[in-house]
């Protein structure tokens, strides 16, 4: 169905877009044989379960819906803590998910169906759909019902994703599914893929503010970009142009691959395409190919798809093949942009159920063909804000922590994307090793320069990556283990700033002896490089330390691991000295874990610490509320009872925290006011006071902060 257009949208209007998304999420998932089936993972093991997805959207509605004051009620919130949040999945590496015991498919039903009559009722009798209603904009409450709607429909394509990386024997194809496109059993030909000149041109991306379509906050704002000529390949990359790169050995050779990819591949093992399936001695290179619910004869002119990391190594291999003085590429956000319109037919909305040949619509004025739809386009560019981004209160988590440079952009849809996915203004994302129903085009530049106008996210400045690298894991090593002398070896300055972890851990372990609070399990929110967990396992039984940072998670790992680390720390300049971490030898190591997670939506099975350390990470958080959100409620992080301990100096920085989602600092709203109106229902505050820290950037240069310690006791329930 056609997303509904805010100024003209009629009630039945709505409640049919409702009834259809609601309706294709049933259908999709009803594939699924068994009970079992729910249950399994992917092979991979980066996703929940199917049981989530297939609560997720329900839980979504009510949950916004609370949260934009158009319901009251909750009807489950255990349900509503456990299925809220997905699983970004973080690492290729990282197996620890799925440890979940999960309500059964009949409860989830239920929970359906018990969400389903409240989200009709309210469309039924919500004012805002009264016939010649105003437009409705974000700032009005109901916004948040579109969003739960397009919200639906993401999850339509990625589960459907999900069931295509499970074996067939536990699915069957719903009767009312659309189709495979004919040509799936038809004799397939290759198609040459020429590439089409683009002339220079300026382009403006993002959506127009008045638009009277739904949009999520990344599409807002505007960037101007002058793009310079370029060539493009008239089709996406076909299976059969990708089988010439197997063939000869692409998945064999590290030098087409990047440092992170060629790990990927090496880790899976990786031969061939995810949904390839091997017809025979691998030798021989013949194989099928998995669509969502079958397996058929390899249709050579589909567009392959594949993850960025494959892309990118195709692109290096073609390069070498043509002898191409330029390098071949994927697309940019702008160069999309140079395309041209979609093409008037194009396999979107799931006209089929599966990929088209890449020549099976007209193309567009411009010459390309599936500009929009088939499969995603790969980008060069990472995921990325446009000026005048603004985050919406009710989802303020959807973009911002994937800003990171860690996420890249796809766009144009696939066959399968519907609502707002398969509009113009589409911008969306996922990590280089994560599978969707995308491919990617052959670009170069004219002028033979090998950039492009990519939006990259690396500076190590930029606040997305700057606890990553070798500078800011040596501060932080010296924060955590280094001694007074050795931090500030003067006969002057704030000596009693040193040892702040310790301090911090050593007051929660005494708060917790204090109040009676059995020790058995702790959990260390933004740990940095362990020096607050190592001290909470001096008391507790276990201690789980967690950070989003990546450089620092395996420094702690390291340091649990062997028991000590060296490092060098700066001096003047690119002067440096050695320095070396060494754990005391009486510390039982086999009490601590660590873990990267991002602290806005860590992993369900988190639940019920007796005692939650967060040490100044609030006010580095995308979405502060998201996490104070987690620390309460039937699957709490803290169990009734249990001790939070929070410390933030409350310095908030539009690099880390959009603006909006600061917890006050603006417009005269102290932020501590605005701490304790979000804890007071749930926790009874103890005591602050203040703590000062130590960082050493250089033999001469400090930062010091003074932040603020709370300390909490969760109420009973």
């Amino acid at each position: 169905m056609p997303i509904p257009n805010l100024a003209t949208c009629t009630r039945r209007e709505v409640l049919d877009y409702f009834d259809n998304g609601w309706l294709m999420t049933e259908v999709l998932l009803s594939a699924l044989q068994g009970e079992r089936a729910f249950f399994d993972p992917p092979y991979h093991q980066l996703r929940h379960p199917l049981i989530f997805y297939l609560c997720h959207p329900a839980v979504l509605y009510i949950n916004k819906l609370r949260l934009a004051g158009l319901i009251h009620e909750s009807i489950n919130p255990y349900f509503e803590q456990l299925f809220e949040t997905g699983v970004d999945e973080m690492s290729w590496d990282d197996m620890s998910k799925n440890e979940m015991d999960w309500p059964s498919v009949r409860e989830v039903v239920e929970y359906r169906r018990s969400a389903y009559k409240i989200v009709r009722e309210l469309i039924e009798t919500l004012p805002a759909l009264e016939d010649g209603h105003p437009p409705i904009a974000m700032e009005n409450p109901a916004w948040a019902l579109f969003l739960a709607f397009e919200h639906e429909r993401i999850h339509i394509e990625t589960s459907s994703v999900l069931l295509r990386e499970l074996p067939l024997s536990v699915l069957r194809r719903p009767e009312v599914w659309p189709s495979l496109h004919p040509s799936a059993f038809a004799e397939s030909q290759a198609v040459e893929n020429k590439l089409i000149s683009v002339s220079s041109k300026t382009v403006s991306l993002g959506k127009p503010w008045q638009e009277p379509y739904f949009g999520w906050d990344n599409e807002y704002g505007s960037r101007q970009v002058r793009v310079r000529s370029f060539q493009a390949s008239q089709y996406l990359v076909t299976n059969y142009q990708f089988y010439e790169f197997v063939v000869a050995g692409g998945y064999q050779e590290s030098k087409y691959w990047t440092e992170e990819g060629w790990a990927w591949k090496q880790n899976r093992n990786i031969k061939w395409p995810t949904f390839w399936v091997a017809d025979g001695p691998a030798g021989l290179h013949q194989y099928r190919l998995r669509t969502i619910f079958e397996v058929v004869e390899m249709p050579w002119s589909w567009p392959v798809a594949v993850n960025w990391y494959e892309a990118k190594a195709y692109c290096a291999w073609k390069t070498e093949q043509d002898n191409s003085p330029t390098p071949y590429r994927l697309l940019t956000e702008a160069e999309h942009h140079c395309l041209g319109e979609g093409n008037q037919l194009v396999n979107l909305n799931l006209t089929w159920g599966s990929e088209t040949p890449v020549n099976a619509f007209v193309p567009n004025e411009v010459g390309f063909y599936d500009v929009f739809g088939n499969v995603w386009h790969w980008c060069e560019d990472d995921f990325n804000p446009l000026e005048g981004f603004r985050v919406h209160r009710i989802y303020d988590d959807f973009s911002t922590p994937c800003f990171d440079g860690e996420h890249k952009m796809i766009l144009g849809g696939s066959f399968i994307s519907t609502g707002d996915e398969a509009t113009r203004w589409a911008r969306f994302h996922f990590r280089p090793h994560f599978f969707q129903h995308a491919g990617f085009r052959l670009v170069r530049s004219d002028d033979g320069d090998a950039t492009c106008d990519a939006v990259l996210i690396c500076s190590k400045n930029s606040g997305f990556k700057a606890y990553e690298g070798d500078r800011i894991l040596a501060e932080n090593l010296m924060l955590h283990y280094g001694l007074a002398d050795e931090l500030i070896p003067y006969n002057f300055g704030p000596k009693d700033a040193v040892g702040f972890p310790q301090r911090i851990a050593k007051l929660t372990l005494e708060t917790a002896d204090r109040l009676g609070i059995k020790k058995e399990r702790a959990l260390d929110i933004g740990c940095s490089v362990g020096g607050s967990t190592f001290k909470l396992a001096r008391g507790f039984e276990s201690v789980l330390g967690i950070d989003l940072s990546a450089t620092f998670i395996e420094a702690a790992q390291t340091i649990c691991r062997e028991g000590r680390l060296a490092y060098c720390r700066r001096d003047e300049g690119e002067n440096t000295s050695q320095a070396e971490v060494c754990l005391p030898e009486d510390l039982d190591c086999r009490r601590v874990n660590f873990r990267r997670a991002d602290a806005c939506a860590l992993p369900p099975e988190l639940v019920g610490f007796d005692v939650v350390l967060a040490a100044n990470i609030i006010c580095r958080l995308a979405s502060p509320r998201a996490f104070l959100g987690r620390l309460c409620g039937a699957r709490g992080l803290v169990r009734p009872g249990g001790l939070l301990v929070l410390a933030t100096p409350f310095t908030w920085d539009e690099r880390f925290t959009p603006r909006d989602a600061w917890l006050g600092g603006h417009d005269g709203e102290d932020s501590f006011t605005i701490l304790q109106a979000q804890l007071n229902q749930d926790f009874e505050l103890l005591e602050t006071q203040d703590m000062a820290f130590l960082i050493r950037e250089h033999a001469r240069k400090f930062q010091y902060v003074v932040t603020l310690v709370s300390l909490w006791k969760r109420r009973s329930d």
